[in-house]
């Protein structure tokens, strides 16, 4: 009985001290009370292979109905013609698409780690599963911004069975309009990991890549997009035999039961996000752009200073000059401030372990209701720790203890009473 209670004082004890940091985790964020409240159920016991409708287990006629309910809303969020939920992450997704659309030994264009790149998308990861003819795009002098003349002449000449777009620091759009034409001459299918972007995407506020004519698009539900943690595969559903291909990969590709006890907080984060993610994603890019500027204001590097530092939830920071992004993110973390280490654009990936960056977050910070002004104090105190001017902690905790409620969110009032089969 002492090993349990020790779990659960230790559990209390993450929970106590997370809030009350900044946290500044770019893939990382918070669910509402509403979406909390569905978690908790039967769910938790049950398996439901396969499509509604057409599954290898009986009793599954509930979630059948869940299931369902939740595709049509993420269809409509993302103007997508065919969608699948049923994958339990982004990288998950990202391996069912590989698995399906890159044959083995294939041509593939992908970002490198050093340019923002996922890791899913390196020869160390998913993509290394099928190819290692992966060719980096190409960039621009800033080594972040793709060199779009550059890109389509390597399309033109490689003729990849598939191109990678979207990063794990991913501070701007894609050229996904600029590169369409020459993928659709050369065979070649455009792939948009929207991971980090994806609830700026379904709020309207960052690019819409189904839209200007990427074929297949995945992401994260539980980073901009403010769900739990599971994935998303979405295209066009202009091409039955992709879809087709894509929802073999899903399954048996890469997944059979889908961790059925978190789809409907998916659903109630979806809906959430067609309520109120045109106001969120727009604050969380308001709030990027300010806490970049009063970085900047305060004497700190933030990346791309020339394109305006971001127009997405991530700030990448120099601190170079301050011992570099691993000390300067444990130096943080003592603080009480929670964001991590990351290759800025244009550096080795050999220095992928002792980098000059951090990489900053602010969507969840966003959802607890912070603003520009609060951005502004968020960049006083990371100057003051990351210089070690003064230790900031009681100030952290003043300013997170007053942003104690999640924003932008249902509360579980209005999920409806319980029915009486469930109370």
């Amino acid at each position: 009985m002492e090993r349990l209670a020790g779990i659960r004082s230790t559990l209390d004890a993450h929970d106590r001290w997370r809030a009350s940091t900044l946290n500044l985790i770019a893939s990382e964020n918070v669910l509402s009370s509403a979406a909390r409240s569905v978690l908790d159920s039967d769910l938790l016991h049950r398996y439901a292979e396969g499509h509604p409708g057409g599954r290898y287990y009986e009793g599954t006629q509930f979630v059948d109905h869940i299931e369902s309910e939740t595709e049509k809303v993420v269809r409509d969020l993302f103007g997508a013609g065919w969608a699948d939920v049923r994958p339990i992450s982004g990288t998950v997704a990202n391996e069912a698409v590989f698995s399906r659309l890159v044959p083995h030994g294939a041509a593939v264009v992908s970002h490198t780690i050093a340019a923002g790149g996922h890791i899913s998308h390196a020869r160390i990861g998913s993509l290394g599963k099928r190819t290692r003819q992966i060719h980096p795009w190409p960039t621009q002098a800033d080594g972040y911004t793709i060199d779009v003349a550059a890109a389509r002449d390597l399309i033109a000449r490689e003729k990849p069975a598939l191109v990678v777009l979207g990063r794990s620091l991913i501070l701007f759009p894609e050229p996904v309009r600029e590169l369409v034409d020459v993928c659709r001459e050369n065979g070649t299918l455009m792939f948009y990991d929207g991971a980090h972007v994806l609830g700026l995407i379904a709020g309207g506020e960052f690019q819409r890549p189904l839209e200007e004519g990427a074929d297949v698009l995945c992401g994260s539900t539980h980073k901009t997009f403010f769900g739990p943690q599971r994935g998303v595969v979405l295209s066009r559903g202009v091409d039955g035999d992709l879809d087709g291909s894509l929802d073999k990969g899903v399954f048996p590709g890469s997944s059979s039961n889908h961790h059925l006890f978190s789809l409907p907080a998916l659903y109630v984060a979806a809906v959430e996000m067609q309520t109120f993610g045109s106001d969120y994603a727009r604050a969380t890019i308001s709030n990027a752009r300010a806490l970049a500027e009063a970085l900047a204001r305060r004497g700190l590097h933030p990346a791309l200073a020339d394109q305006g530092y971001t127009s997405s939830h991530q700030v990448a920071l120099d601190v170079g000059d301050h011992g570099g992004g691993y000390e300067v993110g444990k130096r943080l973390c003592e603080q009480d401030i929670v964001c991590n280490m990351n290759l800025l654009p244009g550096e080795p990936s050999k220095n992928a372990m002792r980098p000059r960056g951090v990489r900053l977050g602010v969507q969840e910070m966003t959802r607890f209701g912070m603003g520009p002004d609060e951005m502004d104090a968020i960049g006083d105190l990371l100057h003051a720790a990351i210089t070690k001017a003064r230790d900031v902690r009681d100030e952290v905790h003043a300013l997170r203890d007053r942003f104690p409620e999640v924003r932008y969110g249902f509360s579980p009032a209005d999920l409806g009473a319980p029915s009486p089969a469930s109370a």
